[in-house]
């Protein structure tokens, strides 16, 4: 083999090996990169590790508070439609005692303490944020009755179920998390603030009624029916009544 030959064969592997080195750079790079962006802070200065525990968080506040607002809405609506069942009692006597039966059953939610979660007023200048966690910092603090009693088996599967949430967040990006907590935190406010709603006509209710055992029958016959027609008018109401339950 003549030296040209040898110099064109030197010449090709070189050039092999460039455009191996080439690729080889180009595909750590991207290594790189995706690296950082799954590694790279959210918006707030917090970690990866910190947007998946506040994603927890969140998650499993929304579990609890979405128990206590169907409580609180189905007890409301059960009493309108026992309200209009009542009607057809003609007996005022007896229709008395159904309107007062009727209304012990909704504010009795008012003395069981781990019904209905007890959640703070929002600040005049506390972000929507800010609200949401110390929220849910208020009801992670209290117990729901039954809580501290599950099997092994339950257990077992709630972890599964973590897992699983855990290992779909980790193939994420830290700003995709953020974005995904900041829906999260925009539902539960609005949900919060529906409940608070509700779970405030339970308590003036729960007050009204205690507030009426000073009259005589009929006249007290008539405040407890217009109790509950005032709620059955209420926008708070009215905006959630027509709910469909999934």
């Amino acid at each position: 083999m003549g030296k040209g030959d040898k110099r064109g064969v030197a010449q090709r592997v070189d050039s092999k090996h460039a455009g191996t080195n080439l690729v080889g750079k180009f595909t750590q790079s991207v290594r790189r990169i995706v690296q950082d962006v799954k590694d790279e802070p959210t918006s707030s200065g917090q970690t990866k590790e910190e947007v998946i525990e506040t994603n927890e968080r969140l998650r499993a506040v929304r579990l609890r508070l979405d128990e206590s607002y169907d409580t609180a809405k189905k007890a409301l609506v059960n009493l309108m439609t026992k309200y209009a069942d009542s009607k057809s009692t003609r007996n005022v006597f007896q229709r008395y005692n159904l309107l007062k039966a009727m209304i012990k059953e909704v504010i009795r939610l008012e003395t069981q303490y781990w019904t209905l979660v007890d959640i703070p007023k929002q600040e005049k200048q506390e972000t929507v944020p800010a609200f949401v966690l110390r929220a849910c910092s208020i009801m992670e603090k209290s117990q729901k009755s039954g809580d501290g009693v599950k099997t092994s088996a339950k257990l077992a599967e709630e972890e599964e179920r973590r897992r699983e949430r855990i290992d779909r967040l980790e193939n994420m990006t830290t700003l995709q998390i953020e974005a995904e907590n900041t829906q999260m935190t925009n539902d539960l406010y609005r949900l919060l603030k529906k409940y608070s709603a509700l779970r405030n006509l339970i308590r003036e209710l729960k007050c009204e009624y205690m507030n009426s055992k000073i009259y005589p029958i009929f006249p007290r016959y008539t405040i407890l029916k217009d109790m509950i027609k005032d709620i059955m008018h209420d926008p708070d109401y009215m905006e959630v009544c027509h709910e469909v339950d999934v």
